[in-house]
């Protein structure tokens, strides 16, 4: 990549022991990215490839509908705890020992969840398969910054940000299959061969680089985790317990505000905080992340509502609906090998904000849709919708690496990734909420209307008298009463994600193109 996109200074990567940049240091290089992206594919994809088997999951564990959701939140809720650390391991007992480490323990807790005899170890296993997943995400996007050279750690983002952009998508279709064809429990024995396959390849070509001793900030750490666990249960069980109608909610969006209220309190004030000040006073990291919320909320909120649309509203099987859905990873595909390929000729800043506008246009098509319409307008949407979320992570994580110093890049990283996740939760439980809420009142809006004029052959107010039969009439009425609020209600969460993307778009002024050359010394000495 050209220096206009990466400062030569920055793009280095962190030496080791000899002084040598790590990518100076590595052998096969073609193998170690390899290696890197199926460790990160494999984690990705647990984020939504359990969610397929959560029936099968509930009766063979004996759970309720209520409880077995503790399968997905104990996940979560660990992947928010142990992300914002990553740095702090990496540096404590080195980055190369604790993404084994994490490929590790992310095997065998999944073999421990695939043999899971009760719904208390699979809540158990989930939550350790949560630590180690969180290590994973952030540690290879670094790695694959630094065994890279500059002109390359553009295309090196590329092919990473395909891993993370369309695991979400292949994951149902890939939890669907093994479910169906085989059992629930392959959805975890299925990260054995890769996870051993990448734990092989990494252990034999990953280098070390230096450890450091680097103070812990317990009470930094402390309010950050039990905030973010906060959240997570709060965005998590809100829609279930009627969000601020119950007392557990409130406790828990008052625990969230008032913990991360005194972390970020703390993190202006202490000596020696968990993230160095130096790293959150660049403007494009903080301005990445707010565009990661962005696209956490858009990607994954929608993949949240698309398939119970489709198979429950136009009736699809899971199979075609996770075929369909798989085809935006196309747009996604091709939008990033652009991206990673013309970065050091067209402004990023350009790029990111044509990619929010065609994101934006595909949820404009998607609020237009029918319950009349084939797979056609669905196969469309997303490909477009692909095609923008493409080009915006890529350039996005480009900026927001470009004018850092590159100690600091797993600490980004894990933030980066971090906002994405909480992106993606705030998203999926906000539009949840108010798919439920629209359709209420869409089905009172739309009843209203229901008269025997309306309905030229049954009159509702004379149905009662034809015994069974009005009522099996009326009940189909409103069958599809039901199913035209749905569809209403969907459409109202596509504008809403259209507006939210739209509004997005201004933070592109806040981004700045770095500047060739420039040097990142003053910064690396603040980070000392």
């Amino acid at each position: 990549m050209a220096s206009r996109s990466l400062p030569r200074r920055s793009a280095a990567a962190p030496p080791a022991e000899d002084g040598v940049p790590l990518h100076e240091r590595v052998r096969f290089r073609g193998l170690l990215m390899v290696a890197v992206m199926g460790a990160s594919i494999m984690q990705i994809l647990d984020t939504t490839i359990a969610n397929v088997a959560i029936p099968h999951m509930q009766s063979a564990l004996g759970a309720t509908s209520e409880t077995v959701t503790w399968v997905l939140t104990s996940y979560i809720l660990a992947s928010a705890i142990a992300m914002p650390i990553t740095g702090w391991l990496a540096d404590r007992i080195g980055r190369r020992e604790l993404f084994l480490g994490a490929i590790a323990g992310f095997i065998a807790t999944s073999m421990a969840c695939g043999a899971a005899q009760s719904l208390e170890q699979m809540v158990v296993f989930r939550f350790l398969q949560g630590i180690s997943a969180a290590f994973i995400a952030p540690l290879s996007q670094s790695v694959m910054l630094d065994i890279n050279p500059p002109e390359r750690q553009a295309r090196a983002m590329s092919i990473w940000g395909m891993g993370i952009m369309i695991g979400p998508i292949m994951g149902p279709l890939l939890g669907g299959w093994l479910t169906e064809s085989v059992n629930w429990r392959w959805v975890f024995y299925v990260n054995l061969p890769v996870g051993l396959l990448t734990l092989a390849m990494m252990w034999a070509l990953l280098p070390a680089t230096r450890a450091a001793g680097r103070k812990f900030d317990l009470f930094g750490f402390s309010m950050l985790a039990l905030g973010l666990a906060s959240l997570q249960l709060m965005l998590d069980r809100g829609a279930h317990e009627d969000w601020f109608d119950s007392i557990e909610i409130w406790i828990e969006c008052g625990v969230a505000i008032a913990c991360l209220w005194m972390f970020v309190v703390h993190m202006f004030t202490a000596r020696a905080p968990l993230f160095n000040r130096a790293m959150l006073a660049d403007r494009n990291l903080v301005t990445a992340m707010g565009f990661l919320v962005v696209i956490g909320i858009v990607m994954f909120a929608s993949m949240a509502l698309l398939p119970p649309m489709l198979q429950n509203l136009f009736g699809w099987p899971v199979i075609d609906t996770g075929v369909v859905l798989a085809v935006r990873g196309i747009g996604i595909l091709a939008s990033m090998w652009f991206a990673g390929r013309t970065l050091d000729t067209i402004d990023a800043r350009w790029m990111v904000g044509i990619g929010l506008l065609i994101a934006s246009y595909s949820l404009w098509q998607m609020s237009h849709w029918s319950l009349e319409m084939g797979m056609q307008p669905v196969i469309v949407s997303g490909m477009i919708q692909g095609v923008g979320m493409g080009l915006v992570f890529i350039p996005l994580n480009t900026m927001a690496f470009a004018t850092i110093a590159p100690h600091f890049r797993t600490d980004g990283s894990s933030l980066l990734n971090l906002f994405r996740s909480i992106g993606a939760s705030v998203g999926i439980s906000i539009v949840t909420t108010l798919l439920g809420a629209n359709i209420q009142r869409s089905h009172e809006d739309l009843v209203a209307h229901v008269t025997n004029s309306s309905t030229s052959l049954l009159d509702p107010s004379t149905a009662d008298r034809f015994g069974i039969a009005g009522d099996t009439a009326m009940a189909m009425v409103n069958a599809e009463i039901n199913r035209q609020a749905a569809m209403v209600a969907y459409i109202d969460d596509f504008w809403l994600m259209m507006w939210v993307t739209l509004a997005s778009v201004p933070l592109v002024l806040l981004l700045r193109p770095p500047k060739p050359g420039t040097e990142k010394a003053s910064m690396a000495d603040m980070g000392h």
